[in-house]
């Protein structure tokens, strides 16, 4: 065990703004992410022009804050860094709109590293590549930093065309908050990969599933759907909460010792470390990018059957009419 960590973590004091000061960052995008790195960048006194295609439902609320708009191409021909904000499944059709426009010294930047990674995007030689990204939805970049706080961030080179992309990138971090908690220095792959992982076997696809499991489980075997819900969705959320705030340790030490007992000694027996693995290969060799972007270019059939599957389940409609129910389903509103 060390007090080391692999991967060096900068913050305000090893960032300089001036870096950037004199550059104009186009972001293509207003969506969670991109109004929050373009407000939070026009806020730390950095030059901002936002691209958006003709008839983007978000160009008004863009310009209601007093952010320069303009279409992605014009947008990606003044920015000296263009920052990628789209969706991961527009980008490449994104940056053959705006390949031309990139001059030598220009910086393409990422906030996840999926197209580079898996070469659905090849960037000319003579650019930086960068990534900057935070850890949380947009919408608490945004908050955390009107706040005066920040939010914990990721930073990789891919592409340093000018020996200058390591400085620029953190000038990019603290402008949007990310050094004021902390930023991560990692790569596109370690990034990806474990984003990818992570997604799937944990946070997205393994919690709802495990959820789910232990719903039908409860229900299957005569138990009310509302306790059901209580006992595997509505207190998942106090669970969570204290491993957050301190650690499995913080949420064992408030839990009943039962509950701890019950916990360390049956969740073992529920957990696939086999199924995991082949997920995680799946992501480092590519099978998982190859799938989704086929599946994009059928225009989603499964993903749309998934989709309503998930939509059409018990627990969906059990859930709905419980938070009706009680005071804290206005709380979430």
């Amino acid at each position: 065990m060390t007090d080391e960590f692999t991967n060096e973590i900068y913050y305000d004091d090893d960032a300089d703004v001036s870096h950037i000061e004199d550059k104009t960052v186009a972001v293509l995008g207003y969506g969670s992410q991109g109004h929050a790195h373009a407000l939070n960048l026009q806020d730390s006194g950095v030059d901002v022009v936002v691209g958006l295609r003709e008839g983007s439902s978000s160009r008004e609320a863009a310009s209601e804050e007093g952010l320069e708009v303009t279409n992605p191409v014009d947008a990606a021909s003044r920015g000296d860094i263009v920052k990628m904000l789209v969706p991961d499944t527009v980008q490449p059709t994104v940056y053959e709109q705006i390949r031309d426009e990139l001059d030598a010294g220009d910086t393409l930047q990422f906030a996840h590293g999926f197209n580079i990674h898996y070469g659905q995007i090849e960037p000319p030689e003579d650019v930086d590549v960068t990534m900057v990204a935070p850890k949380s939805p947009g919408h608490l970049v945004r908050r955390n930093y009107e706040k005066g706080e920040g939010t914990p961030g990721l930073l990789a080179i891919y592409q340093d065309a000018t020996g200058e992309a390591k400085e620029e990138g953190l000038a990019y971090a603290k402008a949007i908050g990310c050094t004021r908690a902390g930023t991560i220095q990692t790569t596109f792959r370690e990034e990806t990969e474990t984003d990818l992982f992570g997604e799937q076997a944990v946070l997205c696809g393994g919690v709802t599933d495990l959820v789910k499991a232990g719903f039908e489980t409860l229900v299957d075997a005569g138990y009310s759907p509302e306790m059901a819900y209580f006992e595997c969705l509505n207190e998942l959320k106090l669970i969570v909460d204290l491993m957050y705030e301190g650690g499995h340790m913080e949420m064992w030490n408030s839990v009943s010792d039962t509950a701890e007992y019950g916990g360390l000694t049956r969740g073992e027996e529920v957990i696939d470390r086999e199924g995991m693995e082949e997920i995680l290969e799946g992501v480092q060799n590519g099978e998982f990018a190859r799938e989704w972007i086929s599946e994009n270019q059928a225009h989603r059939p499964a993903y749309k059957q998934y989709r309503q599957a998930e939509q059409d389940h018990q627990i969906e409609e059990v859930g709905a009419r419980l938070r009706d129910l009680f005071a804290w389903g206005e709380e979430q509103e």
